[in-house]
């Protein structure tokens, strides 16, 4: 009989990523069909977690900042700081946000393409969500000027890194900053709105036949490359992915992986983790499964992994060395 060809230096690196992303070695000999039926159970469960998840934020007002301003643990500030305008820097500074208005105004009026009378009513709107923004700054001056102090004081705490070995100092320091983030919510609520109507009103302007164009958003200022002003939209869509790719067993070792690094950083905003409704306990066990079914190449079970991964095979069989 004839030795079957090995393929060359090419073929192995188109498929590399295939085989990786399917299961490098062979499925397991010794997995019962019960163990198999389970691995299936498994991933389809988690698929279907995943993807009701995406759903459900697709269709609602879903906002990570919620989850992450009350991050706890070791990592809390990074979680906190991922909030877009955590501590209302941005909202606050006048001269900023006339700037994100104006960018907002001229993009809109391209966009719609609208009429030199249309441009004038955005430009009305315009003006009308500065004059609220001011008498919300001017209404609230003593406030903002006591919550500015504020911050001066809560930079010191966090250098005083005496207080982070003792557990009431640190409790401490969590209350103070409580109550500083207290004192200023009232004002960015407000602000938030003449944000909201402001960008309602100026879509509103646009004719039905305009509108086919698609809503028009208002951009948010960044002070860090990502925040949830950046991963709120991408979320609900991750979810559906994830969850879509498990379901049917395609790429289920790349899919559950990311899943379990995902449901990781999850568990680690809430470090340690404490019983009750928001206890994340249960991403730490999703996250386990996740790596169970990327170690074990689990989409090979009754998933779309087994054409690719049966396809890689018979161009490079796995018994070959590398």
């Amino acid at each position: 009989m004839s030795e079957s060809r090995s393929p060359g230096l090419f073929v192995r690196l188109l498929l590399t990523p295939l085989r990786l992303a399917t299961g490098w070695n062979r499925p397991p000999r010794l997995l019962a069909w019960i163990g198999v039926a389970m691995l299936v159970l498994l991933r389809v469960s988690v698929g279907w977690h995943f993807y009701t998840e995406g759903l459900d934020k697709s269709s609602g007002d879903f906002d990570a900042g919620r989850f992450f301003a009350a991050a706890r643990g070791p990592f809390a500030e990074s979680y906190r700081q991922s909030v877009w305008d955590w501590e209302g820097s941005i909202r606050l500074d006048e001269e900023r946000t006339h700037v994100a208005w104006s960018v907002f105004r001229q993009g809109l009026k391209k966009h719609y393409g609208m009429t030199p009378e249309q441009a004038s009513e955005v430009d009305q709107a315009y003006l009308r969500a500065q004059r609220q923004l001011k008498w919300i700054l001017d209404s609230n001056a003593d406030a903002i000027e006591e919550y500015e102090l504020g911050r001066e004081r809560i930079s010191r705490l966090e250098n005083e890194a005496m207080r982070d070995g003792v557990e009431s100092l640190g409790g401490q320091r969590e209350a103070i900053r409580d109550e500083w983030k207290q004192l200023i919510a009232p004002v960015l609520v407000q602000i938030d709105k003449v944000w909201t109507i402001y960008e309602s009103e100026a879509n509103s302007i646009a004719t039905e036949e305009q509108e086919q164009a698609g809503y028009y958003k208002l951009g948010k200022p960044r002070d860090v490359w990502i925040d949830t002003s950046v991963v709120n939209p991408i979320i609900p869509y991750f979810d559906l992915a994830i969850g879509t790719c498990l379901i049917l067993g395609l790429f289920t070792p790349v899919a559950a992986l990311v899943a379990a690094l995902f449901l990781g950083s999850v568990f680690m905003s809430q470090y340690p983790p404490e019983p009750g409704p928001t206890s994340t306990y249960y991403h730490m066990v999703e996250a386990a499964a996740c790596l169970v079914l990327a170690a074990t190449g689990a989409g090979r079970f009754a998933g779309l992994d087994f054409l690719f991964y049966a396809l890689s095979d018979r161009l490079w069989p796995v018994n070959e060395e590398l």
